[in-house]
């Protein structure tokens, strides 16, 4: 399940209604789906994306996507520097960016057009919609492997438009990690 952090309120969120509802508020959807299907963690794409057939197909009546594919990323990827240092920096897109993570953990950042800013751990099972026009940057975690179904509505995809902001150097791409427990509350 996603872990979203707001650094600004020293505050982290673990409980899947609560992330629904704060990043609801910051227009981003977010659903947990439970593994319902048996796949290999290396299954070729196509194997990933029959399997996911019924749900791809109602996120695209739903949202406009006309396809999808499967990206998989790790640290073996040739060009994955290059290809992170395009998302890495604060940017936006002319469509929503639609994840559903299949294997890995990644983290996307939020910042609002008042400057707060939201991380959000992903892993498999989370699926994340980013709104067209949401501020963001993305990085992986530390094992440095991620997949995930994405959808398009533009068949060509998108490229991201950069903000030259400044304000992801200020973040650091740290992820929880799936064995990361929030402290207990206070009894203040």
């Amino acid at each position: 399940m996603a872990i979203v952090t707001i650094p600004d309120e020293n505050r982290t969120l673990t409980d899947a209604g609560e992330i629904t509802e704060y990043l609801g508020g910051l227009g981003i959807d977010y659903e947990r789906w439970e593994p319902s299907h048996e796949i290999a963690p290396n299954a070729p794409p196509e194997e990933i994306l029959s399997a996911y057939a019924d749900e791809i197909e109602k996120l695209k009546a739903g949202g406009g996507y006309v396809t999808a594919d499967v990206i998989d990323v790790n640290s073996q990827t040739e060009g994955l520097e290059a290809m992170l240092a395009k998302f890495n920096r604060e940017h936006w897109h002319d469509e929503d960016e639609v994840r559903f993570i299949i294997h890995g953990r990644g983290l996307f950042h939020i910042r609002s057009r008042e400057g707060a800013v939201a991380a959000i751990e992903v892993e498999a099972g989370d699926l994340i919609r980013v709104p067209r026009g949401t501020w963001h940057w993305f990085n992986l975690c530390s094992d440095r492997e991620i997949r995930a179904i994405r959808l398009f509505q533009d068949p060509a995809g998108w490229a991201p438009v950069y903000t030259e902001s400044g304000v992801d150097g200020s973040y650091q791409p740290v992820c929880m990690g799936p064995n990361y427990f929030p402290p207990p509350p206070s009894t203040n």
